[in-house]
């Protein structure tokens, strides 16, 4: 497959980043003028803490809460925006939106609040879809974030750390994953279709298969049809040129 499937273009860095710095300033606004973003957070079961499915991604509780998010949302939008460019607003639009209601329903009665579950989101897409589509590049990059990443499976599970919101992590995890079968693989993942898979493929207006009888015996034919090694080999002569050392020595004295 040609590297030329593989566009890179500005995007790929510039909307991770733009993402992140967002991040940062929401962050910077927050401590600056002592803003109680945290109420904006996601509370279950909650009509007013519903308002948290859009805000609590872009809301952290410190800066180390930020920076462990930051570095790998950068990692994983550029690997979306790069392998998957036309999934890659859809999959944040409907991660963001479905993993924050499935974390709306089953979470414990706190601010839930974090760019996280959008993490999970990303992981479980990349992982599952790479997996999916079986083509050898993005296979490859599935198993490079589950290297990176793989670790992170644990706190999906309640009781790992409390302080955490297992819950949001695992609504990321499954929104992820579904999402891969909504989502068709890239133009350039599917399978390679030649013409004898095609269904109107005609065997006896192919020149390969009419070297082939009824039974399935190679028979070599010559262009005419006619069959035998002689015939065959006639057609297709392979010749070598034998010049004598006289010749070649009166043509270069020429």
């Amino acid at each position: 497959m040609s590297n030329t499937n593989f566009k890179f273009s500005n995007s790929v860095v510039g909307l991770p980043l733009f993402f992140v710095l967002f991040l940062w300033i929401v962050y910077w606004l927050q401590i600056r003028f002592d803003f109680d973003f945290y109420r904006y957070g996601i509370y279950p079961r909650d009509l007013i803490g519903l308002r948290g499915v859009l805000f609590s991604p872009f809301i952290h509780e410190n800066l180390d809460h930020l920076y462990n998010n930051s570095i790998p949302l950068v990692i994983l939008l550029a690997a979306m925006r790069f392998f998957y460019p036309k999934q890659t607003l859809g999959v944040i639009g409907y991660g963001i939106l479905f993993s924050g209601l499935i974390t709306w329903l089953v979470g414990r009665e706190n601010f839930h609040i974090g760019a996280s579950g959008l993490i999970y989101v990303l992981v479980s897409f990349i992982f599952f879809k790479g997996i999916q589509t079986k083509y050898y590049r993005l296979v490859a990059l599935s198993l490079t974030v589950i290297l990176l990443y793989g670790g992170m499976i644990w706190y999906v599970f309640p009781d790992v750390d409390r302080s955490i919101s297992w819950e949001g992590h695992l609504a990321g995890l499954i929104t992820g994953f579904v999402l891969t079968l909504f989502y068709k693989a890239p133009e350039y993942a599917k399978p390679i279709v030649y013409d004898w898979q095609r269904p109107d493929f005609d065997p006896s207006s192919d020149p390969f298969m009419k070297h082939f009888d009824e039974n399935g015996n190679f028979v070599p034919r010559s262009h005419d049809g006619e069959e035998g090694f002689e015939y065959f080999f006639s057609s297709h002569p392979v010749n070598y040129i034998v010049i004598k050392k006289e010749e070649q020595e009166e043509q270069e004295e020429r």
